[in-house]
């Protein structure tokens, strides 16, 4: 056990195997960026074959002694408004899949990384259900810009009480992933959190 992290009530001891972990190299971490992006991706860009695209039934011209290329469809791909030839059809698959194991680590390096940085810090986090106090927290410990909230459990009140904080982002700590640690300026875990993380990513690979 290493790395001691003041909080408000007492000093909690983060696992050296999980938050201070020797990252090599970041490939892993952009493979896990990528992953939540793509996973996150909805196929929804659909485009007009030729014969989905509408009209283009009459010969343009005839077929002969005009002296110009020949044409059966005005709705030809190489023609302006017509189909799309290998365009997207709104069933592509985007996935980009990694193994539990790969996963965990990731999210280890990702930690690490952020601890290394003073970005993270394990502070005792008491909802009240009123924005006014979650801002009056933040301030009091100099939390700015993106702030990613770790918590054990997003109770109706929690989430009451981060709801309309713009620059807070509230999160289970058995839902954490290389993003959301990446992209935030500041992570606070609870105490709760840190032993659920703890638990989570300790566990016996398979």
């Amino acid at each position: 056990m290493a790395t001691t992290t003041k909080s408000t009530a007492a000093k909690t001891t983060l696992p050296k195997e999980i938050f201070a972990v020797d990252v090599k190299n970041h490939e892993l971490l952009k493979m896990a960026y990528d992953s939540y992006l793509a996973n996150s991706r909805k196929a929804s860009a659909t485009t007009l074959q030729r014969g989905e695209v509408r009209g283009g039934g009459r010969k343009p011209w005839k077929q002969k002694g005009t002296g110009r290329a020949r044409f059966g469809s005005s709705r030809n791909p190489i023609w302006r408004g017509g189909g799309v030839v290998f365009g997207p059809r709104g069933n592509e698959n985007y996935k980009i899949r990694l193994t539990t194991t790969s996963k965990r680590v990731a999210v280890r390096q990702a930690l690490s990384l952020s601890n290394k940085a003073g970005k993270l810090v394990v502070l005792d986090f008491k909802a009240t259900g009123k924005t006014a106090d979650t801002a009056k927290f933040l301030a009091d410990n100099k939390l700015e810009r993106k702030v990613l909230l770790v918590v054990d459990e997003k109770t109706p009140i929690v989430m009451r009480s981060t709801n309309n904080i713009q620059n807070i982002l509230l999160i289970r700590a058995n839902y954490l992933s290389v993003y959301h640690i990446l992209n935030a300026d500041n992570v606070v875990l609870t105490p709760k959190a840190v032993e659920v993380v703890t638990a989570w990513l300790s566990k016996e690979e398979k």
